[in-house]
């Protein structure tokens, strides 16, 4: 059984194929998806999506590469986690990969979203990108170890991941492990203790191999778990037995 940590399911590429995309989880095992917010506009709808399924999940956040977008506050992401279906804050962090100086207003949205983790008491979804030194100050400097939570769709160093986990977080990796030239990563893979260890897909992106280019969903996430396992030298359904217990420890809102 395999969980998929982090999707964009209410994204238009796949939220007009929703039936079909739950019949091909179903079918791979993949028992559950969180679905993450990028914003405050679409989080509606995002919720609208999820809520009819017992399967589905959703978090509450503002993404860093949202520029022109109403800034939420810490009282308002924490009175919106209180719905039964929001089971986390984010997806927030920096990106200085697609975005230039000044950035003072990522780093502060920042810092509301670590604030409004441990208002609500659920867990932080952080991306981060070109960003790890300021990442990492950030989470300390605000307690995100007090609401801990999870590197989402992780691609940096061995050091950055073992100074996320003392801070109570989790690492999740996503197609990009079954990418050639992401030997990097694959070091990262082999290292990270399985207790500490996620998957997702971040679908509609970043399908793995061997649907590199292709549209990607959450029934497409066991292709990550067995590029662990062969890196790791264990079977996938070890790592997908594994990943779903770290899945509802951390997420533990949710009730299996």
């Amino acid at each position: 059984m395999y969980v998929d940590s982090h999707c964009h399911l209410d994204f238009p590429e796949l939220a007009q194929n929703i039936p079909d995309i739950l019949d091909r989880m179903a079918q791979n095992r993949v028992s559950h998806a969180l679905v993450v917010s990028v914003n405050l506009p679409d989080w509606p709808n995002l919720l609208e999506l999820v809520r009819p399924h017992p399967h589905l999940y959703a978090s509450v956040g503002v993404h860093p590469d949202y520029e022109d977008t109403p800034e939420p506050s810490v009282d308002q992401l924490a009175e919106l986690a209180r719905d039964p279906k929001v089971v986390a804050i984010g997806e927030t962090g920096l990106d200085y990969y697609r975005l230039s100086e000044p950035l003072e207003w990522q780093r502060e949205r920042f810092r509301t979203h670590i604030r409004a983790g441990r208002a609500s008491g659920l867990p932080l979804i952080i991306h981060t990108r070109q960003a790890s030194e300021d990442t990492l100050r950030i989470m300390k400097e605000e307690g995100a170890a007090e609401c801990g939570g999870v590197m989402h769709c992780f691609t940096e160093s061995w050091e950055v991941a073992r100074a996320a986990m003392d801070m109570n977080f989790y690492i999740s990796l996503s197609g990009i492990v079954t990418f050639k030239k992401a030997v990097e990563l694959q070091d990262v893979a082999r290292k990270v203790p399985l207790d500490r260890l996620l998957i997702e897909t971040d679908s509609p992106y970043l399908a793995p191999v061997p649907f590199r280019g292709k549209l990607n969903d959450p029934s497409k996430v066991m292709h990550v778990a067995e590029k662990i396992a062969d890196l790791r030298g264990i079977s996938a359904s070890e790592v997908g037995v594994q990943t779903t217990d770290n899945f509802f420890r951390l997420f533990n809102k949710i009730k299996k």
